[in-house]
């Protein structure tokens, strides 16, 4: 390191400690002993660092194989460390993609497993977990262990979600989709307030399996809720160009922008831009998968737009069906707040998943990019309190500020998952950053 500055670890936030990443073909032998395995780095949080006083976690990228491709039965195994766009780019030729995505391709199979992540079809789809079959796991006590719904299933339930705290996840099963074409449809309107979008998600699910709003998150009184519906599905092949899909790679951000170039102004002048792009009526064609599923992602390194302070999410979802108003209570505050945020994405959610710390619930959810200021870890805290009001739950794969007493307060699966960590790392040998912060864990 120049300097003779130690190794740092960081998350796509910015946080950082220092330490090292061990990696290996062989993710099972540098594994041992440590306790984490991390991904792509792109947890927004600290669920992906490792507890004070650590400075070696086990890097995944590396086991990086498809074990076996089945797609006559749409089946997968896979090593961890594969990541979703390497993934999904041998899956598209053959008619075949994941069930579920997240809102990035630069995320492991491993990683989305440890979230559960969810994707805009979660309202049709689920999580990830749902369509998981098999789970090959390096547990805290050295062994390797195989679970499924049928096999050790409170280590199955646990993983699923867990963040990485059940065991070193080193392969995975996973029943894949079958496509039309690798192209999709899409249809795409301004909307003007919040009950105007809230509509539009609801009428919408109804009928389209890909399903998201972008919202206006400075925007209050009237205009509050105002965004942009996107909805989409799969093309059929009387619908899609002739030729396939190619990788996309676009530009880069070359480095940090200063502080100030992230302000007030500016975010509302992007939102008033990017909204007055989108048609006031429906509007319909046929778009890349990339610029679809993964539209951050069109900017290398947009993370750098926050600057050096860096950023933090926070999303969560809450029970508008059986709290109306939640959702405009919760923006309301955040606009109250001053949540400056040039990303707003709101989206349906459907059932809850079988893991026991898996995000979704029936509601809607709700995501807000923050940049790092001095009042930011007030402004999370107060938007926790909001949310546990409402009967909701945040997303630990995006937290960095939420308090232990806020999560426990709002997630009562907490003691299912502790009798599973009990059983299979009674020792708590398996723990982050986070899970010393939420959780209790040793440091």
């Amino acid at each position: 390191m120049p300097g003779g500055a130690k190794p740092q670890l960081a998350g796509w936030g910015g946080l950082s400690v220092p330490g090292r990443e061990l990696r290996s073909e062989r993710l099972e032998e540098v594994a041992r002993g440590l306790p984490l395995t991390r991904g792509l780095g792109r947890s927004y949080g600290d669920s992906a660092l490792p507890p004070p006083g650590v400075t070696a976690v086990a890097g995944s990228v590396r086991a990086d194989r498809i074990l076996a491709l089945d797609p006559a039965r749409a089946r997968l195994r896979a090593e961890a460390g594969l990541s979703l766009r390497d993934l999904a780019w041998t899956l598209l030729p053959r008619g075949l993609f994941p069930p579920v995505v997240p809102g990035t391709q630069f995320v492991t199979l491993g990683g989305m497993v440890a979230a559960d992540v969810h994707g805009k079809n979660h309202h049709v789809a689920g999580t990830i977990g749902r369509h998981v079959t098999g789970l090959r796991l390096l547990t805290a006590a050295g062994e390797i262990v195989d679970c499924s719904r049928e096999r050790s299933p409170d280590l199955f339930r646990a993983t699923i979600g867990g963040m990485g705290l059940t065991g070193h996840l080193l392969e995975l099963e996973l029943a894949l989709d079958r496509i039309p074409s690798p192209w999709i449809l899409q249809e795409t309107r301004r909307v003007a307030h919040l009950d105007e979008t809230l509509a539009a998600l609801a009428e919408s699910a109804r009928d389209w399996p890909f399903t998201v709003c972008w919202l206006d998150a400075l925007a209050s009184g009237r205009a509050l809720g105002r965004g942009v519906l996107i909805r989409g599905r799969w093309a059929e092949p009387g619908e899609a160009p002739g030729t396939p899909p190619r990788p996309l790679r676009g530009p880069a951000v070359p480095f940090r922008l200063p502080g100030f170039a992230l302000n007030d102004l500016s975010v509302r002048l992007f939102n008033a831009v990017y909204r007055a792009s989108f048609p006031a009526r429906l509007r319909r064609s046929v778009v890349h998968p990339q610029k679809f599923f993964w539209p951050l992602d069109a900017v290398r390194h947009w993370n750098r737009i926050y600057g050096a302070r860096g950023f933090t999410q926070f999303q969560c979802v809450l029970p508008e069906s059986e709290r109306p108003g939640a959702v405009r209570r919760f923006l309301a505050e955040a606009a109250r707040r001053g949540g400056s945020s040039f990303l707003c994405v709101i989206k349906d959610c459907g059932a809850e998943g079988e893991g026991l710390l898996s995000f979704p619930r029936p509601g809607v959810s709700v995501a807000l990019d923050l940049p790092m200021r001095r009042d930011t870890r007030a402004l999370v805290e107060a938007l926790a309190d909001v949310v546990l009001a409402e009967g909701g739950r945040i997303y630990l794969a995006k937290d960095a500020f939420v308090r232990a007493d806020q999560f426990r307060a709002m997630e009562p699966r907490l003691a299912a998952f502790a009798r599973a960590r009990d059983r299979w790392d009674p020792e708590r040998r398996l723990r982050s950053a986070q899970s010393v912060r939420l959780l209790g864990d040793p440091a």
